[in-house]
């Protein structure tokens, strides 16, 4: 199996769909050459085909030639976005995913009026350039997996029900719903409203708050995609410790000079404590002594119901590979499993003989990566069990008869955490 990310890059284009223009060109590469756009004969190239297509009634979703994928996507018929993936192993999953997730960049930092209905392209171009540190995050290594699962990133803090209690007190104190805490762009805790936001903001919300630069307080103008995508809210975050940030979403009240230092420290200076708790969790994800067995090198729990995802690498300190290595090799077992093996939901064939499909899917897989002998080779084993996924990256020492009981264990272990 190919570790999805090494080597190659990723561009990605986005065009109106009824002319054809170019509205931006993002690369996976920083710096100067993140700003460099394809040449305009490769863009016009796949973009006619495309178009040539439609025309003809066939929709072109994506091509592989020898060493690239290109994924299209047309949304509301009026802008259209091409990816193109040289990355070794990538998924067509993952890429259409993260069109997906572009798109809903685009309408949560612009409004979907303006790309459904547009005037002036050479406007909608300058207002656009306020979504490209959120979408280049997406193209690069990120720590979260939001983008690929379409549930929110989320840690465990030690005292979530001290959490908890603060922040619903705090949201009705300050006339609104939806309040979360975020640390490195993870959920640590949030209101019922905020955990009732639908998809994409459940997942892009957090993740705008992680990719952005540290400030103390934030009055930032958002559309919710699925809420309400033609109406702006405001997001309101204050940090309380640095990379610990508490986020509201709100209309036209409260003001951000109302979030003033003394109420802020009535409401969290007396926890203090369980709120530093939450800074490690960024990387870990699970509290300090949570027990884990020693083989397992990285883990993924998706509860596919609440949609939330706890995904860590760092589970239990530092080994080889790389903490970059083994997001790589779960993002790709996770886009394995979820294409061939656990299909998110049946269809209508499936449901007609609803008991008979069910008996017939798969509980559990596993992949060793390389040699399959004693001792050698990376493992992979995903567990589903009722509305809880499970995928662990365990050590080579871990014998291929038991990878089924310690994922059974290990479920059985954070279930009640997610």
């Amino acid at each position: 199996m190919g570790e999805e990310g090494t080597g190659g890059s990723v561009h990605l284009l986005c065009l109106a769909a009824s002319s054809g223009v170019p509205l931006f060109c993002r690369s996976s590469r920083g710096g100067a050459h993140a700003r460099q756009q394809l040449p305009f004969s490769v863009i016009g190239s796949l973009n006619g085909v495309h178009m040539f297509g439609q025309n003809l009634e066939v929709q072109l979703s994506s091509a592989r030639t020898k060493d690239t994928t290109v994924v299209w996507k047309s949304f509301h018929d009026s802008i259209t976005l091409i990816v193109l993936s040289s990355e070794e192993g990538t998924s067509e999953l993952r890429l259409e995913r993260l069109l997906q997730m572009v798109f809903g960049a685009m309408v949560l930092l612009v409004g979907l009026e303006e790309l459904t209905n547009i005037r002036n392209v050479e406007r909608l171009k300058k207002e656009l350039r306020a979504s490209y540190h959120l979408i280049d995050s997406f193209l690069g290594d990120s720590e979260l997996i939001g983008d690929l699962t379409q549930c929110v990133d989320c840690v465990i803090p030690p005292e979530g029900s001290l959490l908890q209690e603060a922040l619903s007190g705090f949201a009705e104190a300050m006339g609104t719903a939806f309040v979360s805490l975020v640390v490195s762009g993870r959920v640590v805790s949030a209101t019922e409203g905020w955990w009732r936001l639908g998809t994409p903001e459940a997942v892009l919300l957090p993740w705008l708050v992680g990719s952005l630069p540290p400030q103390a307080t934030r009055d930032y103008p958002v559309y919710l995609p699925h809420g309400s995508p033609t109406v702006p809210h405001r997001l309101l975050t204050l940090t309380l410790l640095p990379g610990l940030e508490l986020c509201l979403l709100c209309g036209p009240r409260p003001p951000l000079s109302q979030l003033d230092p003394q109420l802020l420290e009535r409401w969290w200076q007396p926890l203090l404590d369980p709120l530093r708790a939450c800074l490690p969790l960024g990387p870990r994800g699970l509290p300090d002594g949570f027990p884990l067995h020693t083989d397992i090198l990285g883990l993924l729990l998706l509860h596919l119901e609440l949609k939330r995802c706890l995904f860590t690498v760092e589970p239990l300190g530092n080994k080889e590979p790389s903490p970059e290595q083994r997001r790589r090799l779960l993002r790709h077992f996770y886009a394995l499993v979820t294409t061939a093996h656990f299909p998110a939901e049946p269809g209508p064939l499936e449901k007609v003989e609803d008991d008979v499909s069910r008996a017939q899917l798969p509980r559990a897989c596993y992949l060793v990566l390389g040699p399959e002998e004693p001792g050698t080779g990376l493992r992979l084993v995903a567990l589903q069990l009722g509305l809880r996924l499970l995928l662990l990256l365990l050590a080579p020492q871990s014998p291929t008869h038991g990878l089924r009981s310690l994922a059974t264990h290990t479920l059985h272990a954070l279930s009640p955490l997610l």
